[in-house]
């Protein structure tokens, strides 16, 4: 057998134990025997349980941000392109429970170096999400200023604010991920529309220059 594909077969092997076991309980012996491989032949290949569980995250991170990516439809209006993109990436977590257990769960959990490359995949699809709440604007005719402020009072978003957006946007993508993959009938395409319907009313009168304030009668 190619070493490729018998390294794929460890990695899948090594993600299911890590997502279903945890990474402290795994242990390479049961790694080895799911993998139906020896286990100094796993550490041929792969040297450590520690590189081991780096290579599952960073094979794990790179399918979800390139199902993300996949998903975003170019030349669609924004709010599609957004739609697509987040069903495609509670489609990939629930198809993939335990390579999203190794990410959201085990790998942040852990400490360095492992929670580093949860965050670089985290950031680029905050890059991307960046960008569609930017294109959503300027379908709107909605301005994005420069520099980390706005005036408040107009059509106008700041870049800071842009930013938060996205931010906030991919956190609430990563809970609702995790409770859906436990919820019993609660579907990709049900968790998209629900993040869909909180997040874009919001959008659309943050980009008409509908803010909200405090009342009078709040502190």
């Amino acid at each position: 057998m190619p070493r490729a594909v018998r390294e794929q077969q460890m990695l899948d092997a090594a993600v299911a134990t890590f997502g279903q076991r945890g990474y402290r309980a795994a242990s390479m012996d049961e790694i080895a025997e799911l993998a139906g491989v020896s286990k100094p032949l796993v550490y041929l290949y792969l040297n450590s349980k520690e590189e081991l569980f780096t290579a599952c995250i960073r094979r794990e991170a790179a399918a979800l941000v390139s199902a993300v990516q996949g998903g975003v439809t170019p030349g669609v209006p924004a709010d599609r392109q957004l739609w697509n993109g987040l069903l495609a990436f509670f489609a990939h977590a629930a198809e993939n429970p335990d390579g999203w257990a190794v990410l959201s769960n085990q790998a942040r959990t852990h400490g360095e170096p492992f929670a580093a490359e949860v965050a670089a995949m985290r950031e680029e699809i905050v890059t991307l999400v960046t960008l569609l709440i930017a294109a959503a604007a300027a379908e709107a005719g909605c301005t994005v200023s420069p520099g980390g402020s706005s005036s408040g009072t107009s059509e106008e978003l700041a870049d800071r604010e842009v930013a938060g957006l996205a931010h906030a946007l991919v956190g609430a993508a990563e809970s609702l991920a995790g409770w859906a993959n436990v919820t019993p009938g609660a579907s990709a395409k049900d968790t998209a529309a629900t993040l869909m319907n909180f997040a874009w009313a919001g959008l659309e009168n943050l980009m008409s220059g509908k803010r909200w304030t405090p009342s009078s009668s709040s502190p």
